[in-house]
């Protein structure tokens, strides 16, 4: 049932409910309207015809809020501004389903860790994107994509203030999501990329080389750990100390495959995932060589010099197991290298080093050694020139040389200590 006359907020008071909702109309605007509804919740509407109109158009509902959190003046700035837009040819009603319908951040991180992160990245880097999207579905899932605003990305960024490299990571991660998104259709055309010109923290530069001295306490260390084994502290306090073993006898010994991937590490340069995911059918010993098929930069060979070649053929095979540094499961690799890395730097003095720093430390040898940036590149497996250029002056030695001189100078430092 319509019937017309002045909608004002005693009139709209005064309508009572009736066993079927039913609509008012405003006198003077032409489709501006209140819903009653049996419970007696009155709702501000705006019927009109899309389009060109007239009777051979449906009509639409455009729903303006509930009269109560919107007072009639509020209604009626809305029915003008949404009536203006109807005479202009637009749909306000499809609009508001549209971006209704839009997704949430949340749905943006779903749809690019699946069909992006985990479908091309490696699991490493992707980890590192999860970590980051975890975040921001955190702080902001339930945010419309369409709404982020690049304010709210930026007073993340200031919060993360106290790890600047961290804080840059993450808003490259939500960078990258933002144009994926855009790329895919996901998003209004011309829509800014919230992460887009936030500031960057000036960052601390990472890398850390070993000096001759460090390599050799790292040498001592790992010898000890496989020979008599790394000495260990127990917590006095607990009541269960009475019961440890005497001081003297307080050692723990490493598994080899993890000291021999530590050594591997140390004389190849290689990355930590693809010395671990190393297969045995990967390993040409004739020609002393590590061929990856997929590294972080794709397939690449890795140079085996003649100490790194010594600790390969020190290796026992695991029947059934394919990987030259096995792990606990049945026909799997070592998952990593956290544990025994912490009690050899521990006891070698070197709290703080990453894994990650050997690799560096293989190239600052070679820089040092003036074997030049082209050659290091390529043992390192860069794509890039620029990534190498961190490390030294420019040379041009065969690359066969340039490994079996850094694996040397690597081996004597780790035995000798100079």
């Amino acid at each position: 049932m319509a019937t017309n006359f002045k909608i004002t907020k005693r009139s709209v008071d005064a309508l009572e409910p009736r066993d079927r909702p039913y609509i008012v109309f405003d006198a003077d605007a032409k489709g501006f309207g209140v819903r009653v509804m049996p419970s007696g919740s009155k709702t501000f509407i705006v019927e009109y015809r899309p389009g060109a109109g007239g009777r051979g158009v449906a009509k639409s509902r455009l729903t303006l809020g509930r009269y109560g959190a919107m007072t009639t003046e509020q209604a009626k700035q809305d029915a003008r501004t949404a009536l203006a837009h109807i005479r202009l040819g637009e749909d306000p009603g499809a609009e508001k389903t549209r971006r209704r319908a839009s997704p949430t951040v949340a749905d943006l991180i779903d749809l690019f860790i699946a069909e992006h992160v985990d479908a091309k990245l490696k699991s490493g880097t992707a980890q590192g994107y999860k970590i980051a999207l975890a975040k921001l579905r955190l702080a902001h899932g339930g945010t419309k994509a369409a709404q982020l605003a690049r304010g709210q990305v930026a007073a993340m960024h200031a919060r993360m203030a106290d790890h600047p490299y961290g804080a840059n990571r993450f808003v490259a991660i939500v960078s990258k999501l933002f144009s994926w998104a855009s790329d895919r259709g996901l998003l209004p055309e011309n829509h800014g990329n919230p992460a887009a010109r936030v500031g960057r923290f000036k960052e601390r530069s990472r890398e850390r080389f070993l000096t001759s001295d460090e390599l050799g306490r790292l040498g001592d260390a790992l010898k000890l750990s496989e020979t008599m084994g790394l000495p260990y502290e127990i917590d006095a306090a607990n009541p269960k100390a009475k019961h440890a073993a005497k001081p003297q006898n307080r050692r723990t010994l490493i598994d080899p495959f993890a000291v021999a991937a530590i050594r591997l590490l140390a004389l190849t340069g290689a990355r930590l995932r693809e010395v671990l995911y190393t297969q045995w059918k990967n390993v040409d010993l004739d020609r002393g060589i590590l061929f990856l098929s997929d590294s972080k930069t794709g397939a690449k060979p890795v140079y085996l010099n003649a100490a790194a070649l010594a600790v390969i053929g020190a290796l026992p095979r695991i029947a059934g197991n394919p990987y030259l540094l096995p792990g606990r499961r049945e026909g799997a690799p070592r998952a990593d290298l956290a544990k025994p890395w912490a009690a050899v730097t521990r006891a070698a003095g070197l709290d703080g080093l990453r894994i990650h720093d050997l690799r560096h430390s293989f190239a600052s040898v070679g820089a040092g050694a003036s074997l030049g940036l082209p050659v290091i590149g390529k043992l390192l497996g860069h794509t890039q020139a620029t990534t190498t250029q961190r490390y030294a002056h420019l040379a041009d030695d065969p690359l066969r040389a340039a490994a079996e001189a850094i694996g040397a100078r690597i081996e004597t430092a780790m035995e000798t200590g100079r």
